[in-house]
């Protein structure tokens, strides 16, 4: 079997060149075969008829004197029989072409006055027998087609003109298959580099067409994978200083526990410690199984018609611990819009953008939350006046484990899993969500629901 896909490509050229030259050939002479054949009839029978009507004409041997001074001999071969089926003259030179074989038979019909045709397909060599009618009797004409010496030299010609545009042609099928399978060979040595781990594949093919197309969409596949693997180490890494950071806090208050004359007050501070960060491992691992089952759609959503507006007021009020605390004010602009959605994850939604809103809004600060319908969709509009996120930082915030606030030190508490969760659940509803910053002015989310989800896949 031809594992090579060069070899396959010289193959099929060459036996494409040269089964369609063959069957080209075979068909062209079996198409103007019978046209030659009739052609060449036509000329001998029209040149015999000439003889005939020289011999009608003239005495005998100035017809016979006449017919030997003819230059047309160089191209056809004459014989004249008698009745006794004996050849009595022949006119013109055979050279190294054999005579036509005429049959007894056949001499005998023409002198009873009949046309005989033998065609070259049929004979060795092709001719025409007319009667001929002379002072001494009647006679049997026989004429048969000299060929040309330029003949043998045009089959020639052909013949090597043949080889030659084979040769030449399978070269230039050879150069032209290279071409051909290069960029190929290009992406096979790129998919092995590909599978080792090496990402940095560049192909420099400049082609277009079917190859030029593979191998740009290869090069946008290796940046993206490029893009993953750099995503997952940085996944790696923050899971790994997460969960580090609390581990650590555990270890260290559960090996102070062990001292014998720790105070009692102490040792509750170290237990409450534990507990909390604990809790935050827990909420951190969570937020990790949460976030793997919206992104592999194995949680269903069970959508329902509500109030939206009542549902964003109810979270709000949800959250005022914090907000009074901050002495943070509200200004809500809520049309009376019913929308159907899983509101159970969209409570998570406005919990994650209103929370840190108010987590990196100033004291004394003021957010405000607006909806309007816009068509067959509802916008969501919530904004702060807070520290604001940087520019370069507005298109990572929705990564997981990403935050913006990782200049602030410990001020600003949370795992950077929350507006990962958000997107994917806005996402799985058809919509949309964008952030709307300057840093030191504040923060506005927008969020864009259809009404009703469903109608987007029809």
């Amino acid at each position: 079997m031809i594992r090579s896909l060069y070899i396959r490509v010289v193959l099929t050229f060459l036996i494409s060149v040269i089964a369609g030259t063959i069957i080209a050939f075979v068909i062209t002479f079996l198409v103007f075969r019978g046209n030659m054949n009739e052609n060449v009839q036509e000329e001998l029978l029209s040149f015999g008829q000439d003889i005939v009507r020289i011999y009608e004409t003239i005495p005998l041997h100035e017809a016979d004197k006449f017919v030997g001074g003819m230059k047309q001999l160089n191209s056809y071969y004459i014989r004249i029989y008698d009745e006794d089926n004996t050849e009595v003259y022949s006119y013109g030179a055979l050279g190294d072409q054999a005579s036509a074989r005429v049959s007894s038979d056949q001499v005998k019909n023409v002198l009873n006055g009949e046309i005989v045709r033998a065609d070259s397909s049929n004979e060795s060599t092709g001719f025409v027998g007319l009667p001929l009618m002379t002072e001494t009797g009647a006679k049997a004409l026989f004429i048969q087609p000299l060929l040309s010496p330029y003949t043998s030299f045009n089959v020639r010609w052909l013949s090597t003109f043949l080889i030659y545009s084979l040769v030449i042609g399978s070269l230039l099928i050879l150069i032209a298959s290279i071409y051909v399978v290069k960029p190929i060979n290009k992406l096979t040595k790129a998919t092995k580099r590909l599978a080792s781990g090496d990402f940095n594949v560049r192909l420099n093919i400049k082609q277009t067409g079917e190859l030029g197309a593979l191998a740009r969409s290869f090069e946008e596949m290796t940046h993206d994978l490029q893009h993953l693997e750099q995503m997952r180490r940085e996944f790696v890494a923050n899971v790994s200083h997460e969960v580090q950071s609390p581990l650590t806090s555990i270890s260290g208050y559960a090996q102070a526990l062990k001292q014998v004359n720790l105070a009692e007050h102490e040792r509750d501070r170290y237990l409450d410690i534990i507990i909390a960060e604990a809790k935050r491992m827990s909420k951190m691992s969570d937020s990790l199984l949460k976030l793997s089952l919206l992104e592999s759609d194995s949680q269903s959503l069970r959508f329902t018609e509500r109030n939206l507006d009542e549902q964003i007021r109810r979270v709000i009020v949800a959250l005022q611990p914090q907000w009074t605390a901050r002495n943070i004010e509200f200004e809500l602009d809520l049309q009376a819009i019913k929308v159907t959605a899983d509101h159970h994850q969209l409570d998570q939604v406005w919990m994650n953008i209103l929370g840190n809103g108010i987590k990196f809004s100033e004291d004394d600060g003021t957010m405000a939350v607006s909806m309007r319908q816009v068509h067959s969709d509802v916008i969501i509009r919530i904004s702060d006046n807070g520290i604001g996120i940087e520019p370069e930082d507005q298109q990572r915030i929705f990564e997981r484990f990403f935050k913006a606030d990782r200049s602030h030190g410990s001020k600003y508490e949370g795992s950077g899993m929350g507006l990962a969760i958000v997107k994917q659940i806005v996402l799985l509803h058809k919509g949309d969500i964008q952030v709307e910053s300057k840093p030191g002015e504040g923060t506005t989310f927008v969020v864009t629901l259809p009404i009703h989800p469903a109608e987007r896949d029809r």
